[in-house]
């Protein structure tokens, strides 16, 4: 492809794909891990609980992202982050290794990770020219999701074959190859410079004016259509995560540790391929409304089966297929927020909406987690998937939600003057 005749840009796609790999594997290790040392779904649950602080430091990222040079920022944080691994097989060697410390190493481990994406999407422009940013970031997301589809599925059963400890190991060496390949980058300076030659904005007043625009953001939301459809993304959000949280021992209960990656590698496989299916199937054009309750049905059903049925294969076919609808309304929900908000207004809209998603997801890991101790890993699975089936039965007895219209009808107006189009009337 022509877009790899960027030498840097062709670095940071590798780079990231190894980084990744690292990424994957350590999450599923890390999960695997503190359910062996703790040996209850409550300490997996508190650890993706204890993933709300990295989320707080890529909310801050902004800043330090404009201060810090790129490629020294992609460098250190992955020789930091193939150090702290080292922590625990060196604690294991002299028997000191216990839940607790991979309970603290894991969210700060996982804060030097969260810097990664958001800085090489600042570094694009600098490494490629404006007509090709749009296959570029393309390429990183598709690179994103290969590899969590290849490696969760890989990491359970390395876990099995080589052990945590060894596994490991293979972690930290792909953060160290991802940080010799950051090495070659050439980007000199990718800081932002004020034409002006003013100061930068203080940090206190750039957090300010994010939280003004953040309310701004969810005002606009609460006050329109969006929110009924919110609040069902919000739910799948808490509902996803407290299922993971019982993955160590539901995939015991399913047939083996190496099954905790085969779930999360068919969720990766139903997400990406409802993706893609969306502009194929030419979902804008579809009853937005219908669309949202046939298709949480559909992942409902799939998902409560998924829990109940006694065969391994069909329990992994029946939970990807549930994720399909998930990955396609995405994309709508995408589209839709593009089609009507204001053009001035669409990134604190956006910001506004990924905040409460991912405020969901660490609650959703410690609630998950605890109920798992409380009334067992399949019944989490099969209550999550009764969820999913509440809120599109929420959807179909409200009128608003049932009548909506298809996105490619929707515009700008709709979402300033509240006119949707339900039944030949406006609300």
């Amino acid at each position: 492809m022509r877009i790899f005749k960027y030498r840097d840009f062709s670095l940071m796609f590798f780079g990231r794909i190894v980084s990744n790999i690292g990424d994957s594997l350590y999450s599923v290790a890390a999960m695997l891990l503190i359910y062996e040392l703790g040996g209850s779904t409550f300490y997996t649950g508190l650890a993706g609980f204890l993933s709300i602080f990295p989320r707080i430091v890529e909310f801050c990222s902004g800043p330090l992202i404009d201060k810090i040079p790129i490629r020294s920022l992609l460098v250190r944080t992955q020789f930091i982050q193939a150090g702290l691994l080292l922590i625990i097989p060196l604690a294991a060697t002299v028997n000191m290794l216990s839940v607790t410390l991979v309970l603290v190493l894991t969210p700060i481990i996982s804060t030097f990770n969260v810097l990664i994406y958001p800085a090489q999407l600042a570094a694009l422009p600098k490494v490629l020219p404006e007509g090709q940013l749009t296959k570029g970031n393309s390429l990183f997301s598709m690179a994103y999701q290969g590899v969590d589809i290849a490696f969760n599925g890989l990491a359970g059963i390395l876990f099995v074959a080589i052990g945590p400890f060894a596994l490991y190991l293979v972690n930290a060496a792909a953060f160290f190859i991802g940080a010799i390949i950051f090495l070659c980058l050439r980007i000199t300076n990718t800081t932002v410079k004020n034409k002006q030659g003013k100061r930068k904005q203080p940090i206190p007043d750039i957090i300010k004016k994010y939280r003004e625009d953040l309310q701004e953001g969810l005002s606009i939301m609460f006050n329109s259509f969006i929110k009924k459809l919110l609040y069902g993304v919000i739910v799948l959000n808490l509902v996803s995560a407290a299922t993971v949280a019982v993955f160590p021992e539901f995939g015991l209960v399913i047939g083996g540790t190496e099954y905790v990656g085969f779930l999360l590698m068919a969720s990766a496989i139903g997400s990406l391929s409802g993706a893609l299916l969306a502009p194929i199937l030419k979902l804008e054009r579809l009853p937005l409304g219908k669309m949202y309750i046939i298709g949480y049905v559909f992942a409902g059903c799939c998902w409560t089966l998924a829990a109940l049925v006694p065969i391994a294969w069909l329990t992994l076919t029946l939970y990807m297929l549930a994720w399909i609808p998930a990955g396609a309304l995405n994309i709508v929900m995408l589209t839709t927020l593009q089609k009507v908000s204001p053009k001035h207004m669409i990134g604190r809209i956006f910001t506004a909406a990924t905040s409460l998603s991912g405020i969901a997801a660490p609650i959703g890991h410690l609630l998950g987690g605890s109920l798992g101790v409380w009334i067992g890993s399949a019944q989490v699975v099969a209550l999550s998937g009764v969820v999913v089936l509440l809120v599109s039965f929420y959807w179909l007895v409200n009128r608003v939600v049932r009548e909506l219209p298809a996105t490619e009808s929707l515009d700008v107006n709709s979402l300033i003057n509240q006119e949707i189009p339900v039944g030949g009337a406006t609300v």
